[in-house]
C-alpha cells in the first residue's frame, strides 16, 4: 500500500483569506478539538515508551528528543523545561534539532536532509544502549530523525517515533511508533498547527509522566523545582507550610537554606540521601 501523507492533503477550508477574523478562529478551534482524541488512541504506544524509559534512566539511561524545524524545536522545548520544573540536571533530557541552536530561531537550509548527521550529533553526547531516542516528525519522512533513529536501534538504543502520518517511514525505523492522526491541517501542510500541537501533549505526557516514576513529585507538587524567581520562592513556601506546618517566614527560610521543597522537608525530619 502506497504511503500516504495525511497531514499534507488539502485544507477541509477554504477561501480563507475571504473569512471574517470570527471564522477563522472558530475553525481552527474546532480543528484543535480533535487533537485529544488523536492522542487518546495514542496511549497504549505511550505508555509502552514510559515505561521503557523509566526501566532504562534508573539505570542511568537519558532521553534524547529529535526532530527538525517546528518537531525539533518542541523537542528542545520539553527538554529544556525539565531543570527547573523537576530539579533534574539538564544532561537527563536532551533535545536536538537539525541545524544545531541556530536552527531554533532560524531556517537552516537542508538540514533535515543529511540522514547521517542525527547519529553524529547523538553520538557527541557520548550516547549508550541505555539511552532512549524519541525521533519527532510530522511527516514522518525526516532523513535527520529516521537516520537517528536505525542508528540508535542498531546500537541498542530503545527508540520511538512521534508522526501525524500512519505507517511513515519513521515508524518502520522505531521500535515504538506513536502515530498521532490528526487529519489535514487548517493551512494546508502547516505541521506547526494540529501536528505541533499534537507533539507537545505527547511530549508532556512521556517527560511529566517518567519525572513522576523517578520521584520527583510528591502527592501533586513539583517538590523538586528550582527556585529561579519569587514566584517559585513563594510556591514552594507554602508547599512547606502545607507539610510541615511551619510558619511562612520559618518555611521560607528553610527552603532558601536547602535549596528544594524536597530537601527542606527532608532535612527537618532527619532524612538523609
Amino acid at each position: 500500500m502506497a504511503f500516504i501523507k495525511i497531514s499534507e492533503q488539502p485544507s477541509l477550508y477554504n477561501d480563507l483569506e475571504k473569512k471574517s477574523v470570527h471564522e477563522l478562529l472558530t475553525e481552527i478551534n474546532q480543528e484543535d478539538h480533535k487533537v485529544a482524541d488523536a492522542v487518546q488512541k495514542a496511549i497504549p504506544q505511550i505508555e509502552k515508551l514510559v515505561t521503557g524509559i523509566v526501566e532504562r534512566m534508573k539505570r542511568g539511561g537519558r532521553i534524547f528528543y529529535m526532530g527538525a524545524g517546528t518537531s525539533g524545536r518542541l523537542g528542545v522545548l520539553d527538554a529544556s523545561e525539565i531543570p527547573p520544573t523537576f530539579g533534574m540536571d539538564p544532561g537527563w533530557i536532551i533535545g536536538l534539532i537539525a541545524g544545531g541552536d541556530y536552527a531554533l530561531r532560524n531556517a537552516v537550509e537542508n538540514a533535515e536532509d543529511d540522514e547521517k548527521q542525527g547519529w553524529k550529533d547523538l553520538q557527541e553526547h557520548n550516547i549508550t544502549s541505555n539511552d532512549t531516542v524519541i525521533g519527532i516528525a510530522a511527516s514522518g519522512t525526516t532523513p535527520y530523525v529516521i537516520g537517528a533513529l536505525r542508528d540508535a536501534r542498531a546500537n541498542g538504543c530503545l527508540t520511538a517515533a512521534i508522526t501525524s502520518n500512519p505507517d511513515a517511514p519513521i515508524s518502520e525505523a522505531a521500535e515504538i511508533p506513536i502515530e498521532m492522526i490528526v487529519g489535514p491541517e487548517y493551512v494546508t501542510g502547516s505541521s506547526r498547527m494540529k501536528s505541533g500541537t499534537g507533539q507537545k501533549l505527547i511530549c508532556n505526557m512521556i517527560s511529566t509522566s517518567v519525572m513522576i516514576q523517578m520521584g520527583r513529585v510528591k502527592g501533586n507538587k513539583m517538590v523538586n523545582m528550582q527556585l529561579t524567581n519569587k514566584k517559585l520562592v513563594d510556591r514552594g513556601t507554602r508547599m512547606v507550610v502545607e507539610e510541615l506546618r511551619l510558619s511562612y517566614d520559618e518555611a521560607k527560610r528553610l527552603l532558601l537554606l536547602h535549596g528544594s521543597v524536597k530537601k527542606a522537608c527532608d532535612a527537618y525530619r532527619g532524612i538523609t540521601e
